[in-house]
């Protein structure tokens, strides 16, 4: 008998609870097994078939349908506000399905909404100077105010800056968190955590109240630019975790900028390594809107919260040469890519763009057509 859609969810969030299971042993697991709800149903003798399970992790996940009580879960979600949405969920961030790895679900509090599919992240260092703090309040301002949805991850230093320049600007900010929603970190974001979620989403991969674990916080970048169309490095130093988000975005095919800073200063070492390793300098706002798309302030929602076309204005060279190479009819990518000359990663980010604005639609995963 097929799974209904409840049953689905608690074996979604009973799986999800164990510990040790992370996103690419859950990959293995899903090859070997299939959904959920298979996994769970396995023996440890099994389970240990599978590259990257021991016996403790096996038996951990065979005894799960009993040990773990997801109900209990879903109810703590309702009464905190928070929602659970499914991979295949239509409110889950398309950008993010995409990528290799994706969390088989995200707690949410707050809204996603289709303009977040317009969206920059945003990172830098713990430890921010002041000349860095300014830096990514002023970016996340100017992005805010050209309708960008600004990402980041409520860490204290560039992070929070980040998320305050948006606020402030009246934008929308998504905060990317590596420990449960009801464990915020750092405590003293607890009251910024509901400010973004009340002009934004704070969301998570994490069970609601599992606390931040130092593991986690690589995990957590691959979703910072994974529901992102680039990743602006603020201020990084030789060995900082926002050059792990720059690689993540490289490997997901999304555009990765650098904000220079004084030669001297150990926290510019990151950003300048990734200019000479060809990540876009940013000076201003206008780097970034420039390289994905002028103008993004002229997107709007309409009552139904669908995203229309209001002009077809100041495209630039990329836009246009992926433009003109959709039809009405549907086109498949790799005509797109093959009639443009931009090189894929670019055109699967400029029809990411265009569509935000109205211009083009997904007709399929691997079809697009002009609207």
């Amino acid at each position: 008998m097929p799974a209904t859609d409840d049953q689905q969810l608690l074996a979604e969030l009973r799986l999800t609870m164990v510990r040790g299971v992370g996103p690419r042993l859950r990959q293995n697991l899903q090859a070997a097994f299939g959904g959920a709800e298979q996994i769970l149903a396995r023996g440890a003798d099994e389970l240990t078939r599978v590259d990257g399970v021991g016996r403790t992790l096996a038996d951990r996940i065979a005894s799960a349908t009993d040990a773990i009580d997801a109900q209990a879960e879903l109810d703590r979600a309702a009464r905190h506000g928070v929602q659970i949405v499914l991979r295949h969920g239509d409110n889950y961030p398309r950008a993010l399905r995409e990528i290799p790895d994706p969390p088989p679900l995200l707690f949410v509090r707050g809204e996603l909404t289709p303009r977040d599919q317009l969206a920059v992240a945003i990172v830098g260092s713990r430890h921010a100077t002041r000349y860095g703090l300014a830096q990514a309040e002023r970016l996340a301002a100017g992005l805010a105010r050209a309708g960008v949805t600004v990402v980041s991850g409520m860490a204290r230093g560039v992070d929070t800056a980040v998320h305050r320049g948006a606020l402030e600007a009246g934008g929308r900010t998504i905060a990317v968190l590596a420990n449960g929603l009801l464990k915020p970190y750092p405590p003293e974001n607890a009251e910024l955590s509901l400010a973004i979620a009340a002009q934004g989403c704070v969301l998570s991969e994490a069970p609601l109240l599992r606390p931040p674990m130092s593991g986690a916080f690589p995990q957590r970048n691959r979703v910072i630019s994974g529901i992102s169309l680039g990743v602006v490095v603020v201020e990084a130093a030789d060995r900082s975790g926002s050059l792990i988000t720059a690689r993540h975005a490289g490997e997901q095919g999304r555009e990765v900028f650098a904000v220079p800073g004084p030669i001297d200063s150990r926290l510019s070492r990151g950003c300048h390594k990734l200019i000479q390793d060809g990540a876009k300098l940013v000076g201003s706002v206008d780097d970034v809107l420039e390289e994905l798309g002028p103008l993004v302030e002229g997107v709007t929602t309409d009552d139904g919260g669908e995203l229309r076309n209001v002009a077809e204005l100041n495209l630039n060279e990329v836009e246009q040469a992926v433009l003109q190479a959709i039809a009405a009819a549907p086109t498949q990518m790799d005509a797109v890519v093959q009639q443009s000359g931009v090189p894929v990663h670019r055109v699967l980010s400029t029809i990411s763009v265009l569509e935000v604005r109205g211009l083009v639609r997904r007709v399929s995963g691997s079809q697009v057509a002009r609207v």
